[in-house]
């Protein structure tokens, strides 16, 4: 059966009796161009009847613009597959983007990468980059925010002036040592949800060490591990905690896929949770209550963080300005058997 032919503009063209011009006109909105109401409506007809939709690289063409949010993920492939936020923070950016009529490209970068974020502006016809996780002091995004290309962060650079959307990740983290303390914990330990050299895992870390600080515990850095946003570094780190000579009571993991790997480390060494260790996470993952024991840990609203990030990031496409730099949304501890 031969294939079915798609339909192009010229298709739409010739069934709504205008030029192609006009159909690109009308089907990618371009400003400032005097079309009468009734040609814009044979125009749209026509193109519903024939299924014809402009692809990306036409509209790029037409009106500089590819309608194109790049989500942009400072991660390596195995650490993005790892990631069970990233779905609700996807669903999220998708659902802003739906509104406005544009589409979500997702794009890895390995935090190391040379470019990696000019590269995609370069090649993959994005009006704005969504950037989640950001490295600390990353060059890269602050020249292409200077030079005015859209950015808009899902974390925060200190001392940078891209605009963001966050969780007050440091409260939230606080909150989990507290919660530990308030147990009857006294030697806690902490693992990373990835290296200090992100700002995530650095808001985490200060807020676990003000608890410790205000309760008037001690701290001690042999207690502080890094996670690398995987279950296998969660568990190389727990297995070194549970090495030491005078091993945590309680340990506060800054993220729920990091702490599958530390709770698999603390049962083959033969301990129970919550009898012999406590342990709290960090996201609330929808796995997080089918955790054996069900996970004690902060609800992060992933989905409101990838709306508000894709709306704001669209705003800024759209030369429409911001009410605020910033937004930061608040977490909450949920309670459930792990401590």
């Amino acid at each position: 059966m031969p294939p079915v032919k798609r339909a192009n503009s010229i298709d739409v063209a010739r069934q709504a009796g205008v030029s192609r011009t006009t159909v690109s006109f009308v089907l990618n909105n371009v400003p400032d161009v005097t079309i009468s109401d009734s040609t814009r409506k044979r125009v749209l007809e026509a193109a519903r009847s024939l299924n014809y939709h402009p692809n990306a690289a036409g509209r790029k063409l037409v009106s500089g613009k590819s309608r194109t949010l790049g989500l942009v993920l400072c991660q390596s492939p195995e650490q993005v597959s790892a990631d069970a936020l990233l779905p609700q923070v996807l669903l999220g950016v998708e659902q802003a983007a739906i509104q406005q009529g544009y589409q979500v490209l997702l794009k890895p970068v390995e935090p190391n990468a040379p470019l990696g974020y000019t590269k995609i502006v370069n090649e993959n016809f994005v009006d704005g980059i969504l950037l989640s996780g950001p490295r600390e002091n990353d060059q890269e995004i602050i020249r292409l925010h200077e030079d005015g290309f859209p950015v808009m962060l899902m974390g925060q650079l200190p001392d940078s002036s891209i605009p963001f959307v966050d969780i007050d990740a440091s409260a939230g983290a606080e909150t989990a040592a507290k919660h530990l303390i308030e147990c009857g914990h006294r030697r806690i330990a902490m693992i990373t949800n990835a290296p200090l050299t992100f700002t995530s895992a650095q808001q985490r870390r200060d807020g676990y060490a003000r608890a410790l600080e205000e309760s008037g515990l001690a701290m001690d850095e042999s207690l502080v591990k890094e996670g690398n946003y995987t279950p296998a570094s969660g568990y190389a780190a727990m297995t070194e905690l549970l090495a030491l000579s005078s091993p945590p009571t309680a340990i506060f993991v800054a993220s729920d896929v990091v702490a599958m790997g530390a709770m698999l480390a603390a049962k083959r060494a033969g301990l129970c949770i919550p009898r012999d260790l406590a342990l709290v996470g960090f996201d609330d993952i929808p796995l997080a209550e089918y955790f054996d024991p069900p996970l004690t840990t902060v609800h992060l609203p992933a989905f409101g963080l990838g709306l508000a990030g894709g709306e704001r990031l669209i705003r800024l496409i759209q030369n429409e300005g911001l009410d605020e730099e910033a937004v930061l949304m608040q977490s909450e501890l949920i309670i459930r058997e792990s401590a």
